[in-house]
């Protein structure tokens, strides 16, 4: 099975069309998060959501936890897939699956210990997908993702093994390691956003070599 790519913290339209063209599967738009890169407006993420064809995943970052909140955000962006990156309350999926037909969701768990396993399992049915990555919601500014750390990947290992939707693995991914990544955990996909940037700025170079290193993985 081919390993998706979805790359993370795209700033611009000239962004998009580089991953995408680099063979991402999905790209990542960031609104307002407690902490973290690749913030960008809402009318910039709606701008560059109408730019892709339908293949592409538009995926919306959110902090939101409210489902009325949550809503009228992709509403105004019009993306084809909610980040759901932090914690919601019970019966908040079903609210969205009402509001928002055809709209995938997808939760992020940060892993961190047993209880994230249990999380992750408990959630997975009510959700399109899981994403695994590396912030504390805990901190007292929340790091809701995009810290660059790795965190332990035989937790996230057992959350895909059991799992019954599909699971993209983040945190601290670059070319170096994605091979031993998908080696070990065997998502569905990965998720990076600084692993492919300098300063910022999307790599193209970083790209390929991410890029080639999945494929590499792959073959």
């Amino acid at each position: 099975m081919r390993t998706r790519v979805k790359i993370c913290c795209i700033s611009s339209v000239g962004e998009a069309r580089a991953a995408v063209a680099a063979g991402a599967d999905a790209i990542g738009l960031v609104s307002a998060m407690p902490s973290g890169p690749g913030v960008i407006a809402e009318d910039l993420i709606a701008e560059i959501a109408a730019t892709q064809p339908p293949a592409i995943g538009t995926v919306l970052l959110t902090a939101e936890t409210d489902p009325a909140a949550i809503v009228a955000q992709q509403r105004r962006c019009g993306v084809n897939t909610i980040q759901l990156c932090d914690a919601l309350a019970p019966g908040a999926y079903l609210r969205l699956r009402d509001a928002l037909p055809g709209v995938a969701l997808i939760q992020v768990i940060h892993v961190r210990g047993e209880d994230d396993v249990a999380e992750a399992l408990r959630i997975a049915a009510l959700v399109d997908g899981l994403l695994l990555d590396s912030g504390n919601p805990s901190a007292t500014v929340k790091e809701l993702g995009g810290t660059g750390r790795v965190h332990d990947w035989a937790l996230s290992r057992r959350i895909v093994a059991d799992a019954p939707c599909p699971v993209f693995l983040a945190g601290g991914l670059n070319a170096g390691n994605v091979a031993g990544a998908i080696g070990r955990v065997r998502p569905y996909g990965v998720d990076l956003c600084n692993g492919v940037r300098t300063e910022g700025a999307l790599d193209s170079a970083k790209l390929a070599a991410f890029m080639a290193a999945v494929a590499g993985a792959d073959a």
